[in-house]
């Protein structure tokens, strides 16, 4: 467990499940979500801050009203695995505007990027750039036709599952 959990309790998860709900939440809002006075509600936010619990708040945005209107899982395969080729495909990938998630997995591939583009010429410019300069064994895409469930934060209650 991380040791940043051992100082989290009740009013904390709480100050944490609303916040995931609704980050805009102004500190008034919230302390009055989670019963406590603002001054109280402010201190335990910023030692959720502090400490690494809470990254920052940002807006959900709907790609598609903004005309990216195709997700793709980007499967890949390589038979390079030293450091550095991994630092510098890392690197690469982090520069392409496109991407919106990328994880080193295991099982039969090595790494899977979610992408956000405009349409199959949209992602066909970013599979162009993605193989220009790196050896890769395999690399296969998955169209999404449907998001049913995106971006959702986890329920927090599963942590006093995992504790029992």
């Amino acid at each position: 467990m991380n040791e940043n959990m051992e100082k989290i309790d009740k009013l904390d998860m709480a100050i944490i499940s609303a916040l995931q709900k609704d980050g805009a939440l102004s500190q008034r809002e919230l302390a009055d979500r989670v019963g406590l006075s603002q001054n109280a509600c402010w201190r335990r936010l910023q030692r959720l801050n502090s400490c690494g619990v809470i990254e920052g708040t940002r807006a959900q945005v709907n790609l598609v009203a903004l005309g990216l209107d195709l997700t793709v899982f980007v499967m890949i395969r390589t038979s390079r695995h030293a450091k550095e080729w991994a630092d510098e495909f890392r690197q690469h990938v982090e520069r392409l505007p496109e991407v919106t998630g990328f994880y080193r997995i295991g099982g039969d591939w090595d790494y899977l990027i979610k992408v956000a583009c405009r349409g199959m010429a949209g992602y066909d410019r970013f599979y162009q750039r993605l193989i220009t300069g790196f050896e890769l064994t395999a690399v296969t895409g998955f169209f999404s036709m449907e998001a049913i469930i995106d971006n959702r934060p986890p329920d927090l209650r599963l942590l006093d599952d995992a504790a029992a």
